[in-house]
C-alpha cells in the first residue's frame, strides 16, 4: 500500500490552533482597537485625569490646597495613578459586560483561545493603554511645571505599583463583570470609580483625609495613590501599598475565578 502523495504546487490542510503567544498577541492587538474606540473610555482613560489634573493645578490657590511638595509634583502621581484605576477598571469593567451580555465571551469560549489567553489579551491591551495614558499625562503635567527627580529606583517603584494596580483593579473589574448584567456594571463601576476618585485617597494624599486616613490606605486606591506618591516623590520602593495590592489581586482574583461566568 502506498501513501498518497500532495502533488507540487498544492496545499494540503493542516487545521490546527495558532501557536499560544499568536493568539494572545492577536487578542490584545483587538482589544486596544475596541479600547480606543470607545468614546466613553477615552473620557475615562485620558479626558477625566487631565480635567482633574489641570483643575486641581489651577484651583490650588483659590481652595486652599497646599502640599510639602507642591501642588503639580503632588497631584501627577495621583492623576496617574487615576488614570490605572479609570483603564483597569472602569474600562475593563464596562467592556467586559457587554462583551458578555452580547454573546462575544461565549463565542470566544468556544474557539481556541484558551480562557488564560482571552485574559491575557486583556491585560495586554491595558497595559498599552495605559503606557499611553502615562506618556500623554507625563506630558501635560511636564508645561505645568512638574520636575520630578526620576531615577532607577523611582521607575522600578513606579512600574511595580502599575503592575499590581492592574492586576488588582482588573480582577475587580472582572468580578463585577462576571456577576451581574451589563447594565447593572454600567452603573456599578461608574459609581465606585467616582466614590473612590473623591474619597479612596487616589488623587490626594490619605493624610488629608484625617481619620478616616488610616482607612483609605487598606483600599485598593489609597494603596494605588500612595504608591505611586511614595515612587515618584520620594524615590523610595513603597512595599506597605505594594503588599496591599497584592492582596487586593490575590482576592479579586481567587473570587473571579470561582464566580466568573461567560454568559
Amino acid at each position: 500500500m502506498t501513501t498518497p502523495t500532495t502533488p507540487h504546487g498544492t496545499f494540503r490542510p493542516a487545521p490546527g490552533a495558532a501557536p499560544f503567544a499568536t493568539q494572545v498577541s492577536a487578542q490584545a492587538r483587538m482589544e486596544t482597537r475596541l479600547l480606543l474606540r470607545n468614546g466613553e473610555q477615552l473620557l475615562l482613560a485620558v479626558v477625566i485625569p487631565l480635567i482633574v489634573l489641570v483643575g486641581g493645578v489651577l484651583a490650588a490657590d483659590r481652595v486652599g490646597l497646599d502640599f510639602p511638595y507642591g501642588v503639580v509634583d503632588t497631584l501627577t502621581p495621583g492623576v496617574l495613578a487615576l488614570a490605572v484605576m479609570s483603564t483597569s477598571f472602569t474600562s475593563l469593567a464596562i467592556a467586559t459586560g457587554f462583551e458578555r451580555r452580547y454573546g462575544v465571551l461565549k463565542r470566544l469560549g468556544a474557539s481556541p483561545l484558551p480562557r488564560s489567553g482571552l485574559l491575557l489579551g486583556k491585560v495586554g491591551a491595558l497595559l498599552f493603554v495605559e503606557l499611553l495614558q502615562v506618556l500623554t499625562i507625563s506630558l501635560v503635567a511636564l508645561a505645568l511645571g512638574w520636575s520630578p527627580d526620576l531615577s532607577v529606583g523611582t521607575v522600578l517603584g513606579a512600574l511595580a505599583v502599575v503592575l499590581l494596580g492592574t492586576a488588582a483593579f482588573a480582577s475587580l473589574g472582572l468580578l463585577i463583570a462576571g456577576t451581574l448584567r451589563a447594565e447593572a456594571t454600567l452603573a456599578a463601576a461608574n459609581l465606585v470609580y467616582l466614590l473612590l476618585m473623591a474619597g479612596g485617597a487616589v488623587v490626594i494624599p490619605s493624610t488629608s483625609y484625617g481619620a478616616f486616613g488610616p482607612v483609605t490606605e487598606l483600599l485598593p486606591s489609597g494603596a494605588l495613590g500612595n504608591g505611586m506618591r511614595e515612587a515618584l516623590l520620594h524615590g523610595a520602593l513603597p512595599v506597605v501599598p505594594l503588599l496591599v495590592l497584592a492582596a487586593w489581586a490575590a482576592v479579586g482574583t481567587l473570587l473571579t475565578s470561582r464566580t466568573f461566568t461567560w454568559e
